[in-house]
């Protein structure tokens, strides 16, 4: 069969052209789907959340004002633990250190200044197993990934023991693959 022929085959067959049409849109879409967020990079720079003031309650009043006195934070911020993003292979990987912060009043897990290869469907965890591995029933779920580059705050839900988690992970849940993570250490 010549090009021709195949020219002429769909050319006196609408139903043909409109078939042909819309497999090919399809599957420019798949296509799209699957090889776009490899090129997309998204950026944040999101701040440090403040921690919350503490008040001074063994002289919260002044004699002679009579005005309640606020005070700075009695512990600033600080980092209990830390780890560097790790490489999986030359598709999924990361770069960067993720660390888990303590501002007082509660606990949030920072990406710091990092690089992450994108994906579709990009997932946050906290893992009490090391080595990427996690398992959704002992895992605690942070959010959607924020962005590819930069630093964000994911916070970790008050009552959440953050000392029980081991890793960070980033996994795709499209294809069901990981992204990258972090083993965390005491800071």
């Amino acid at each position: 069969m010549t090009v021709r022929a195949i020219g002429r085959s769909f050319s006196t067959h609408p139903a043909r052209s409109a078939g042909a049409l819309v497999t090919f849109a399809a599957l420019s879409a798949i296509v799209w789907y699957l090889v776009s967020p490899l090129f997309v990079r998204t950026y944040m720079n999101e701040a440090l959340p403040s921690p919350a003031p503490s008040l001074n309650t063994s002289a919260a009043f002044s004699s002679t004002t009579g005005l309640l006195k606020e005070t700075g934070p009695t512990v600033g911020p600080h980092v209990v633990r830390s780890g560097e993003l790790g490489y999986v292979d030359a598709i999924h990987n990361g770069r960067g250190p993720v660390l888990i912060v303590d501002l007082g009043d509660r606990k949030v897990v920072r990406f710091e200044d990092v690089s992450l290869t994108n994906a579709p469907d990009v997932h946050v965890y906290l893992s009490r197993e090391t080595g990427g591995r996690w398992n959704e029933g002992t895992s605690l779920y942070l959010g959607a990934l924020k962005a590819t580059n930069g630093s964000f705050n994911y916070e970790i839900p008050a009552g959440a023991d953050a000392g029980s988690y081991r890793s960070v992970v980033v996994w795709c849940r499209a294809f069901g693959v990981l992204i990258t993570w972090a083993d965390l250490a005491a800071a």
